[in-house]
């Protein structure tokens, strides 16, 4: 069977897999699909890795389409250039989160493309200030610590909303992780209140960094964490 043949079977399929009570509570998210992740996922173990049909499911410019490629791609096979068209067309908050974990980290050109994309705006410097943040937990050797926390005191306060969610992140984790700039840290989220009136569900820790710093220190020095 024909690659067309199948991205037209596939296409049939998120189709009907498209529930219009869940597209409406994405959408009040800023995701503008409709298919139930759970199931999406199903659908990709069934098709395997098939790099040339992720390229014409990403090619629909459909969401469902865009996510489901994420996962049957072949990572490595792209080119820092091609990534990079990527995201300038990426709309949706939920695929931008798929595309970086599921296709820029396993790849090849993360560190490349993080320098690339942190100083961009909106979507673009969320995904920059999410590798950066990945680097600050997993491999922080070679990062200026110091430096990413002058720019987040600068520039978090007046970001777009989706480059200011990913800085506040970056900036819980220097002061989770990074025991002798936790007091740094914590001054900054202080000072820029960033968050700090964001609902959390209970038994939930908020987003606003100080506190998130404090509980989560507070966890791992429990279980003898730095």
């Amino acid at each position: 069977m024909s690659t067309s043949r199948i991205v037209e079977d596939v296409m049939r399929d998120l189709a009907a897999l498209e529930d219009p009570k869940m597209r409406e509570a994405n959408e009040r998210r800023g995701d503008d699909h409709g298919v139930n992740l759970t199931h999406l996922r199903s659908l990709a173990k069934q098709l395997k890795t098939q790099h040339e049909l992720a390229l014409q499911l990403w090619a629909t410019g459909a969401t469902a389409a865009r996510l489901l490629a994420t996962l049957v791609c072949r990572p490595k096979a792209f080119s820092a250039a091609e990534l990079d068209a990527m995201i300038s067309d990426i709309r949706s908050p939920k695929l931008l989160d798929w595309f970086i974990v599921n296709v820029v980290k396993p790849g090849r050109h993360a560190e490349e493309l993080r320098l690339g994309w942190k100083d961009g705006d909106d979507l673009v410097g969320r995904a920059g200030w999410s590798l950066t943040t990945d680097r600050v937990v997993k491999n922080a050797g070679g990062l200026n610590l110091d430096a990413l926390l002058d720019q987040i005191e600068k520039e978090m306060k007046e970001a777009p909303a989706q480059k200011q969610w990913a800085m506040n992140h970056c900036l819980a984790e220097i002061g989770i992780h990074h025991p002798k700039l936790r007091t740094r840290a914590i001054g900054i989220g202080e000072r820029l209140a960033v968050l700090i009136d964001y609902p959390a569900s209970p038994g939930c820790t908020p987003p606003y960094a100080p506190v998130w710093i404090a509980e989560m220190a507070r966890r791992r020095e429990a279980t003898g964490g730095p």
